[in-house]
């Protein structure tokens, strides 16, 4: 029964490729943070809130549909598989989307998919970029204003800066493991296979699998190609990801840290000048949010019609 857990260990290392990129992208692309210290922090602090934190939404996961076990194993691979792709692609993607995609899939095909949890699921979604557009724009805004009127000598802001990335991106960490582990192993709870203890730990572990081998491509792209980021506007975008994470981590939702922090470097480019932000970046972002639950959810039909066959 446990060989089935496997998928799910691969959906792990896949977020935790893809999406570690959203906590200290910034940090390090601007050279505040170096790449070792960035994902030995976000591993550390991405396991905390995981356990901590990781079950609170464990049961919306497993709420869409009833799954029987073959059915989990089938998910998490299908997701894993459209995550990866997209990682490889450099496309920041969204686990959330993939894996509830892959449970409509399977739900269409048995007949107990439930459309009704999807309201609340969808209403977070859109409003997670609108959210990061927002605190980014707010933080920044006053964040700036007092960074002005209280801190004039540069060491001193630059110290600020160093300590402000550090902090907002352990907490960006945590909120990532507290929010995205239920993407990972959240059906698992729902099929019976984990208790949702059981499922953070071992989600937990393999998202921290993906940290440590595969994610500066993503990141590279997350910190660069939407808009050029001084330390200050990346303090505040990892700092705006981290708090739009944790909140819908309390209302129980696993949501996109990609929308969170893509919509927070939006907030933050409209505070500075519209223009320096990368349409064709957006685009191909935008165009990944969309292949995410689609691809997902198609490779899900495939995967259990040939299984069934």
């Amino acid at each position: 029964m446990m060989w089935k857990v496997l998928s799910g260990v691969f959906l792990g290392w896949s977020l935790g490729a893809n999406d570690s990129a959203n906590i200290f992208g910034t940090g390090v692309a601007t050279g505040v943070v170096r790449y070792r210290t960035a994902i030995i922090l976000t591993s550390v602090f991405l396991f905390i809130g995981a356990i901590l934190e990781g079950p609170k939404c464990m049961k919306t996961v497993s709420e869409v549909s009833r799954l029987i076990p073959i059915e989990a194993f089938c998910c998490t691979l299908a997701a894993a598989i459209t995550m990866t792709i997209l990682t490889l692609i450099a496309v920041p993607a969204s686990a959330s989307q993939a894996i509830i995609g892959t449970v409509i899939g399977a739900g269409m095909l048995s007949g107990t998919a439930d459309f009704s949890k999807l309201y609340k699921i969808i209403s977070c979604w859109v409003f997670t970029p609108v959210s990061g557009i927002f605190f980014g724009y707010v933080l920044h805004r006053f964040s700036g204003y007092l960074l002005n009127k209280t801190v004039l000598n540069i060491t001193h802001r630059n110290m600020l800066y160093f300590i402000g990335i550090l902090v907002s991106g352990c907490y960006g960490a945590y909120s990532l493991g507290a929010n995205n582990v239920a993407n990972v192993t959240g059906v698992y709870v729902g099929s019976g296979i984990l208790s949702a203890e059981a499922a953070a730990l071992i989600g937990g572990l393999s998202i921290v699998s993906g940290v440590l081998t595969y994610s500066k491509k993503v990141m590279m792209t997350v910190g660069k190609g939407i808009v050029p980021l001084d330390p200050f506007s990346a303090f505040v975008v990892v700092l705006t990801g981290a708090l739009t994470l944790h909140i819908f981590t309390q209302i129980g939702v696993p949501v996109s840290s990609s929308q969170a922090v893509v919509g927070a470097v939006v907030g933050v480019g409209i505070v500075g000048d519209l223009q320096t932000i990368s349409p064709k970046m957006l685009m191909k972002i935008a165009g990944g949010w969309i292949m995410t639950p689609v691809s997902a959810c198609i490779f899900t039909c495939l995967l259990v019609s040939v299984i069934n066959f």
